[in-house]
């Protein structure tokens, strides 16, 4: 265990950890909400710090980042637990063990050991993904620190109900993020999460301020965030970030305790899109259709094909370094040419 960053000491030996939204008061041999923070004697700590649960080499596209250095791999990495509890989450087997078991898996792995991996295996980024980063802050700025001197770059694929004072701390060696925004009212956070919508938005805002590229994802799931008005709400939104904001609309399958929806028609997602490109967004793609048009990326200004994708592979075409070939418009994002 390690002493967690993000809490004050209360009477009683009770702490207030405002690592995330929760801001969780938790009393003496308690966990948090996301059950991998624990008071001890009134000391708050991390059970997760260094105990990977995850070690992969993925495409940067998989996270899905598809303006942030394309075609490259990212070394990704997890730990056990989150502090949402999605009815419909896809890594439930390691997001929600901590809370529902108390169990704390993963190997022993150190900062250092998991550059010198990244290092290795020729990745250019670090990943923090397949349960929520926030939970394992301490190790990742610790990680992320280390990368940045090897000239590595760092994302994180998020929730978004960091505190603003963890995003302040971390935003120095958070190069990209994906953030997922799932719905565009409080009731679905609230019944289908078990958190809210406002510190999501707050830290989306925030991550902009702070000069974080950021790229965000909606997963329309049949009944419950495919209304038209709501999506062209949460359209909305991601415009006023930046009209170069990338917006994901993705695809839902069945799994976990959300067994009772159908599969996302494709027409649903295409559906998205357009309210998306409509509402002023220059980039909108869908997600977990592999092969369809949406996938591909266009040129803003004059519609020309730039990146065309099959799931997470990706081909140059109308893009010479990051300028569109046609009309010599730049393609938004980081590191493209």
């Amino acid at each position: 265990m390690k002493e967690a960053l993000f809490y004050e000491k209360l009477e009683n030996e009770e702490v207030h950890c405002f690592l995330c939204g929760h801001q969780c008061r938790i009393k003496p041999g308690n966990r948090g909400k996301c059950g991998v923070r624990q008071n001890n004697g009134g000391i708050l700590y991390s059970l997760v710090y260094g105990r990977l649960i995850a070690q992969h080499v993925d495409p940067i596209e998989k996270k899905p980042l598809y303006h942030f250095q394309p075609g490259t791999r990212s070394f990704s990495i997890a730990t056990v637990g989150c502090n949402f509890r999605c009815l419909f989450c896809q890594n439930a087997d390691i997001s929600q063990t901590p809370r529902e078991t108390g169990v704390i898996m993963g190997s022993e792995v150190s900062p250092e050991n998991t550059v010198q991996q990244a290092l290795q295996t020729q990745s250019s980024s670090i990943a923090y993904t397949y349960t929520e980063p926030t939970i394992f802050m301490e190790y990742a700025l610790d990680v992320a620190k280390l990368a940045h001197q090897q000239g590595m770059r760092n994302v994180f694929v998020s929730n978004g109900f960091m505190s603003r004072e963890a995003l302040e701390t971390i935003s120095p060696y958070l190069d990209a993020a994906n953030v997922d925004l799932k719905a565009f009212t409080d009731d679905f956070y609230k019944n289908q999460c078990g958190a809210r919508i406002k510190p999501v938005l707050r830290t989306l805002k925030s991550m902009k301020e702070l000069g974080i590229w950021l790229e965000v994802t909606t997963l329309v799931i049949p009944g419950l965030n495919d209304d038209p008005g709501e999506l062209r709400a949460l359209a909305d939104f991601v415009f006023s970030l930046g009209p170069e904001t990338p917006w994901h609309v993705s695809r839902f399958h069945p799994t976990y305790r959300l067994t009772d929806r159908p599969i996302t028609p494709v027409e649903t997602l295409r559906r998205a899109r357009e309210i998306g490109l409509d509402a002023g967004l220059w980039y909108v793609y869908t997600g977990n259709v592999p092969g369809d048009e949406g996938e591909n990326t266009y040129c803003h200004r004059c519609h020309a094909l730039l990146l065309e994708r099959f799931g997470f592979s990706t081909r140059r075409r109308g893009l010479e370094k990051a300028a569109c070939t046609q009309c010599g418009a730049n393609l938004a994002g980081v590191e493209i040419g």
